[in-house]
């Protein structure tokens, strides 16, 4: 049986901040009866996205592009599409094709400079924030943005050359000054870049930020008793200042005086003056210090004693606790911290979220595990009924168990009541029910709820996977089977389940010379994972092939991997090729 147990993907459909008012042809005259579909297609696209039906939205798109396959707006907003898929080459491959429709978009082009950095086009990217600069000279946020793209591609001259633009829009700004700081240190100009920095203490001399920012500063450059001038100078404006004193534990940690730095950090915690919550940040960032200068985090343990006594009732405390001991890979007390704060806080997913994160990361399922899962999942979904991941882990639990009808329930209850914020998790819901139904030896119900996974979700690999794979078995509707194999396949060229897949429906379609490129390229990557069906299915090919030497060769590995049906060894003994 072909089963492939999906997790849960807890992605967010991305979308694009374009308020299209209005869906007008750029170059194309439309005809009045045209321009009146276009206009209905366009804004049903944009009712059902606003309402989550995003299948929808996609196929009133499709049927724009149709009409009119110059709009702007319409490529925009496929880019956006296919950029929430993951297919962010196509995306921005749209996002161009508006631009060349309207290239004076302002909204269009920072789309595409924001997808072309993720391809390292910063050429590209140039180019469009000096189209944009030229138009819009007053948008102070176009100077950074140019300043970082001359500097992806070490021009840095020229990204100083922006900066200084933008100082005379804006001002002295301290992100400036950081900018500039970061760009002389890249060109191996120290004394400019330390001079950038001065330049703003110098005009605002008891601003403690400038001054903690100039020793942090000189101690990443390893210049100790510069760093340590600078905060002195600080804690004469303000010495319980918490940035003052991380630097300073930071420091102490750095130069090797860890007794000094536990009297620091013990200090902080312990003053009554400090807010609690200033007191956790500085804990929280204590251990950051301990993990980047990889000294024991266990020294930051005897803090929470004094949070603890000072502050009994904060389950905040035993959040952050419970992250640290995470840190020390002591699972069993994180687990008793994040206990506490779950029942502190019934309605509150952090707990729940914290406590699966540990039961789930043993790999071994064993019953004890299961029995954790759904102890906690069936917390979440009596506290927090909206939220579809407690219902998803509670079947996938039960599901392991072989309690395929208590699955299946759960994840309907899941259906009815969870507020799906994303149709790709929706969509997996519907897929494993799907799944637990062909399991049942239910195909037909296996089959109505693969078609509305694929309707909420075009692009979901899982389901179509298993639906192509279980219409090919029953040797039915097999051109739509290897469409929808198909698009796996291209998707991920080297899974060797959707290699397999494919073969195989190209094997029932009479396709055999390409059944065995496919196959064999699922043996390529499968490598030591391939199973005894991808080896059968590798030996019913050659067969039809008229390779029936080999054919033999794959089906006694078949054999020996498992592969036990009455029907192989048949295969085998006669050495013939036999339909199930």
């Amino acid at each position: 049986m072909k089963y492939i147990k999906s997790i849960i993907a807890l992605a967010v459909i991305t979308a694009i901040g374009v308020q299209n008012i209005c869906a007008q042809a750029d170059t194309t005259q439309l005809d009045e009866p045209t321009r009146s579909k276009f206009d209905y297609y366009y804004y049903a696209a944009l009712n059902a996205k606003t309402q989550n039906k995003y299948a929808e939205a996609f196929d009133y798109l499709q049927h724009c592009m149709l009409l009119d396959s110059t709009n702007a707006s319409v490529q925009v907003e496929l880019g956006a599409f296919y950029n929430s898929f993951g297919e962010v080459e196509k995306g921005l491959a749209y996002v161009n094709k508006a631009l060349k429709y309207d290239p004076d978009n302002y909204y269009y082009n920072m789309i595409a400079a924001g997808l072309n950095k993720q391809f390292g086009k910063n050429k590209e990217n140039i180019e469009i924030y000096n189209r944009l600069l030229n138009k819009y000279p007053a948008k102070i946020e176009l100077y950074l943005e140019m300043a970082n793209a001359y500097s992806d591609d070490k021009q840095y001259d020229n990204a100083l050359n922006a900066l200084d633009s933008l100082q005379k829009y804006s001002g002295d700004n301290p992100a400036i000054a950081i900018n500039k700081f970061r760009l002389y240190n890249m060109m191996d100009k120290k004394d400019e870049a330390f001079a950038e920095i001065q330049a703003m203490i110098d005009k605002s001399p008891n601003n403690i930020r400038f001054k903690l920012l100039m020793g942090d500063l000189y101690m990443q450059d390893n210049s100790y008793d510069k760093a340590q001038e600078y905060y002195q100078q600080a804690g004469e404006i303000d010495k319980e200042d918490p940035n003052l004193i991380l630097s300073m534990i930071n420091f102490y940690e750095r130069t090797g005086n860890k007794e000094q730095s536990t009297k620091e950090i013990e200090s902080a915690v312990s003053n009554p003056k400090m807010e609690i919550e200033d007191k956790m940040q500085l804990v929280g960032k204590y251990v950051a210090i301990l993990r980047q200068n990889k000294h024991d985090i266990e020294n930051a343990n005897p803090l929470f004693d004094h949070l603890f006594n000072q502050y009994p009732n904060n389950s905040e405390i035993n959040l952050l606790f419970g992250e640290v001991l995470l840190l020390q890979e002591d699972t069993d007390k994180a687990l008793e911290q994040f206990e506490k704060y779950k029942d502190a806080n019934p309605k509150d997913p952090t707990g729940y979220g914290k406590i699966l994160e540990i039961v789930l990361s043993d790999s071994t399922f064993s019953d004890t595990t299961l029995n954790s899962i759904q102890e906690i999942t069936e917390e979440g979904m009596q506290n927090i009924p909206d939220a579809p991941e407690y219902y998803f882990y509670n079947a996938m639990a039960k599901l392991q168990q072989d309690k395929l009808e208590e699955g299946k329930r759960v994840l309907e209850m899941g259906l009815e009541n969870a507020n799906f914020r994303n149709p790709i998790i929706e969509s997996d819901f519907y897929g494993q029910i799907g799944d637990i139904y062909h399991m049942q030896k239910k195909d037909d119900k296996a089959f109505e709820y693969y078609e509305q996974a694929i309707d909420i979700n075009p692009h979901n690999l899982h389901v179509l996977n298993n639906y192509s794979y279980y219409l090919s078995l029953e040797r039915r509707d097999l051109d739509r089977a290897e469409k929808m194999s198909s698009i796996t396949v291209k998707a991920e060229p080297t899974n060797p389940t959707f290699l397999d897949t494919y073969a195989w429906i190209l094997f029932e379609q009479e396709s055999y010379v390409l059944a065995k490129i496919y196959i064999e390229k699922a043996i390529e990557y499968g490598e030591d994972e391939i199973s005894a069906e991808v080896y059968e299915h590798y030996g019913d090919i050659l067969a039809l092939s008229d390779d029936i030497e080999n054919a033999v060769v794959q089906w006694k590995k078949a054999q020996e991997m498992g592969g036990n049906s009455k029907l192989l060894k048949k295969k085998i003994k006669r050495k013939k090729y036999y339909k199930k």
